[in-house]
């Protein structure tokens, strides 16, 4: 199960002096820039790890691993045997990783992980990912608090649909370049407490959520790293109404249009996973086969969300 706020262990430890996410630290960010672009991963093979047992990580295994999410803020993963990979091995791997604080969250299994599938009644046909609909950009975990931020995802493929299903992904640092060497102000509009507020989660008359107000950008008090927070829907969205905060959004959704050049395209197959420190990242609409055709794939995702930071990723140690 996930823990408490009061249980939780992310503390203010990390000194922001001098912090390049900083929109009023110019040289500071100039040379982290300069670091970010060039060690950047845009495709999905060099972002690619074969695994051997995901129980037992090999050191040249974990090493490359975590190089690729210091670079890029995630990795692509494929296991020797699709078939090993179970919940309680999904939870392994995580874990050696650094990743042990799940977020329970409305919709995640008794395990705090989560079954994405098509699911047709219940509690889950209010939600998008329990559908075959595209899935738009977003960072998970947008309407938590941010006490409960989710800091980094697991994603493992069980089954991969009969058609469709891709998944895109786009490092929400190079976004941050992006509106911060467009206009400055754009990343201070969405540094503002203010910035985006989503309405209370009321489903049949039960208000399950209250509305969450907070920034879009961040900077994590642990670790120094940038944290967002973002979705790209339309409905259920509240925007600071500024003409600051308008032209921000009108510049990240442009940024994230089809085919832009930092987005990395990919369809996961059994026994592949992506672990991210939560960038942004969306997903196409898919096909299951029919339940009287020989091929009855049933599309099926682990989803392992977490408060933590992928161990070792951290600002201080993308710099060394």
């Amino acid at each position: 199960m996930g823990y408490t706020q009061a249980q939780n262990p992310v503390k203010d430890t990390f000194n922001i002096q001098g912090n390049p996410f900083l929109p009023e630290n110019q040289a500071a960010y100039a040379r982290w820039r300069e670091q970010k672009l060039v060690r950047s991963l845009r495709d999905a093979r060099a972002l690619s790890v074969a695994i051997a047992d995901p129980t037992h990580l090999q050191a040249g295994e974990l090493a490359a691993l975590q190089d690729r999410l210091r670079r890029s803020n995630m990795v692509l993963y494929r296991l020797a045997d699709p078939d090993v990979a179970n919940k309680a091995v999904i939870r392994r791997l995580g874990r050696q990783l650094g990743l042990d604080h799940l977020d329970d969250n409305l919709c995640a299994d008794s395990d705090a992980i989560t079954s994405l599938q098509v699911i047709e009644d219940g509690r889950h046909t209010h939600y998008i990912p329990y559908t075959n609909r595209p899935l738009g950009w977003h960072t998970d975990g947008y309407y938590n608090d941010t006490g409960h931020a989710i800091r980094a995802i697991l994603m493992h493929c069980v089954q991969d649909a009969a058609e469709g299903g891709e998944n895109g992904l786009l490092d929400h640092e190079l976004a941050y370049i992006h509106l911060r060497d467009t206009e400055p102000a754009y990343v201070r509009a969405l540094m503002a407490d203010d910035a985006l507020t989503i309405p209370p989660n009321d489903t049949e008359g039960t208000e399950l959520r209250g509305a969450r107000t907070g920034p879009v950008f961040s900077i994590d008090k642990t670790s120094g790293s940038l944290h967002m927070r973002y979705s790209a829907r339309t409905r259920n969205i509240i925007w600071k109404d500024d003409s600051a905060t308008r032209e921000a959004v009108a510049c990240l959704r442009e940024l994230m249009r089809e085919g832009g050049p930092d987005q990395i395209t990919y369809r996961l197959r059994p026994g592949e996973g992506i672990i991210s420190n939560n960038v942004l990242h969306r997903r196409a609409g898919f096909r299951d086969a029919a339940s009287d055709t020989a091929d009855a794939r049933k599309r099926l995702l682990y989803r392992a969300r977490y408060y933590d930071r992928v161990a070792l990723t951290g600002l201080t140690e993308t710099q060394a």
